[in-house]
């Protein structure tokens, strides 16, 4: 069974595009916060250097590829549950139908959620939360916000969280050492799925704190617009760019 494809490369790839478009210049409108944000940024660089990233490697190389496909599936299959809630808030019928028929289906027949049946029987996984709810309704995204431990954000996102987490049926699980358990496994397991786009990240970005705004803005905005984000919306996550005067002979002359 393949794992579910990791959303961190389109993430990047979408980075990459607004910095190849260029550099803005001067404070940016989205980032207000922006040097609280960068020092928070760097603190979860550190953990995950110092802490979480080797352990993730070390369960990706030590741990059978189909515990770790069985780990990723079981807690997908519990969040298919809030995804269609969401999806129901958000007027999906359609799609709230197949998230509770994935959830339903998986968790019998697919052993607890071990073993992802339902998309080899045609149900489409989807991801919604309570933030994307948010945007559909009409709330604007607010300021960037990096969150320690947690990551990249927005003042609407950030919002959604509490009612996300109590809406994670894990987080309810008895006993206490038993879901404290599942949630470092559930942390490192997302984490290990990222190791070869981090890699990636590395590697390609200048300003690695811009690149991952800005590619989470523009992620973030194409999930709440289910991906045919209106024109008018698309460029609020553009960065600014600087105003360039031409010079020489080329440039434009004041009228006479």
């Amino acid at each position: 069974m393949r794992r579910q494809t990791s959303v961190l490369p389109m993430l990047l790839a979408a980075a990459a595009a607004v910095t190849l478009s260029g550099c803005a210049v001067g404070p940016d409108k989205r980032d207000p916060m922006e040097n609280w944000n960068r020092a928070v940024f760097n603190f979860n660089d550190k953990v995950d250097t110092y802490a979480l990233k080797p352990v993730a490697t070390g369960y990706k190389n030590v741990t059978p590829s189909f515990v770790q496909t069985g780990v990723n599936n079981f807690f997908g299959n519990l969040q298919d549950l809030w995804t269609g809630g969401n999806n129901l808030l958000q007027g999906k019928g359609g799609d709230a139908v197949s998230d509770f028929g994935r959830f339903a289906l998986n968790s019998t027949f697919g052993l607890l959620g071990l073993i992802d049946i339902a998309s080899e029987a045609g149900l489409q996984k989807h991801k919604e939360d309570f933030g994307q709810t948010l945007g559909r309704w009409g709330v604007r995204p607010g300021p960037y916000m990096m969150l320690p431990l947690l990551g990249p954000s927005t003042v609407r996102d950030t919002a959604g969280l509490p009612l996300d987490f109590a809406a994670d049926p894990w987080s309810h699980k008895d006993p206490t050492n038993v879901r404290t358990i599942g949630s470092v496994v559930r942390v490192v397991d997302q984490r290990a799925s990222l190791l070869d786009a981090s890699s990636l990240l590395e590697d390609a970005a200048l300003d690695r704190y811009e690149f991952v705004r800005d590619g989470f803005l523009q992620r973030r905005q194409s999930q709440v617009y289910d991906g045919d984000v209106p024109e008018t919306k698309a460029e609020e996550n553009v960065p600014e760019q600087p105003a360039v005067k031409p010079t020489g002979e080329g440039a434009a002359q004041p009228a006479t």
